[in-house]
């Protein structure tokens, strides 16, 4: 859910002599004024791209890791504001083997502490969503860590989705608006019984949880509902990521495994995506039917 609270001074410089020449053919074909503000990524594809080539699975996640920092490069040159990869979901925490997941952590943990002066050199800003609080204490450090040693950047901000689950996020927002409520009681000397009788029970609620109200509470409610989410690997499917923030994103599926993804992919969905016309439960510009000929009169109705 948008909120004032995205509107962070960001650092429009220019870069794009910086992309390659392959990547420069898309990029000049694009509106600059359009860029989307927040691209999301589902990740997948690492394990069939290694079972392609008879490889072990890790070696599908080590190149989905390089596929990143390629990726986010190419974003920081052409100013993408919000970056968010899905990197490691909940359920994948759930039931994944322990062998893979253990893996999954030190790539993590190795991609952070390899890549920060990149990052630093390419000005991007590292944050997380997530339950990342369950994750091992050593992988949280030096995501804190990172965090720290980019925090100063003002260009792209790469968010990992980590230990992710979007109904889990929404389950969290509830919470958090329950306890901010328990709070408001304590903070005016009554119990919440008393305040919400006070006020009428049902119109305490409605003023307290709606739309706005859970977005606040959401992981994300420091940035802008993404514009676009592409997805790799050509699944069909969103996979329990940013369920309340896409509703009206526009969907790009590539049948492109992650490892085999690039700043040029990038560039070619925000191409797909320029061409599209978003309308958010409206009509577009160019709808202008006339149905007056159409519709009953309210004379031809009340004779029924």
């Amino acid at each position: 859910m948008s909120t004032p609270q995205h509107s962070r001074v960001f650092e429009r410089s220019n870069r794009v002599h910086e992309l390659s020449a392959e990547e420069r053919v898309v990029y000049d074909q694009l509106d600059p004024a359009r860029i989307p503000q927040h691209v999301s990524i589902i990740m997948d594809g690492n394990g069939r791209w290694a079972g392609k080539r008879a490889l072990k699975r890790f070696l599908g996640h080590q190149q989905g890791a390089e596929s990143v920092q390629f990726v986010v490069e190419t974003a920081s040159r052409i100013n993408l504001p919000w970056l968010t990869l899905y990197a490691f979901s909940l359920e994948n925490n759930l039931r994944r083997p322990k062998t893979e997941v253990s893996f999954l952590m030190k790539l993590l943990r190795n991609y952070l502490v390899s890549n920060v002066k990149r990052m630093n050199d390419n000005n991007i800003r590292m944050a997380y969503i997530g339950r990342t609080h369950e994750l091992p204490p050593d992988v949280q450090e030096t995501m804190r860590w990172a965090e720290d040693q980019t925090a100063k950047n003002t260009g792209t901000t790469l968010t990992l989705a980590l230990n992710y689950g979007s109904r889990s996020e929404i389950v969290d927002s509830a919470r958090t608006l329950v306890h901010r409520m328990i709070a408001e009681a304590h903070q005016r000397g009554i119990s919440l019984e008393d305040m919400l009788a006070a006020e009428g029970v049902d119109d305490a609620i409605k003023n307290r949880i709606d739309e706005p109200q859970v977005g606040s509470a959401l992981y994300t409610a420091h940035m802008p509902d993404p514009d676009l989410v592409v997805r790799t690997s050509g699944e069909q499917r969103i996979s329990n990521f940013l369920l309340w923030q896409i509703a009206y994103a526009e969907i790009f599926v590539t049948d492109r495994l992650w490892p085999d993804f690039r700043g040029l992919h990038l560039l070619e969905a925000i191409a797909d995506y320029q061409c599209r016309e978003r309308r958010f439960g409206g009509l577009g510009e160019s709808t202008d039917e006339d149905l007056s000929g159409v519709l009953p009169t309210e004379a031809e109705l009340a004779r029924g």
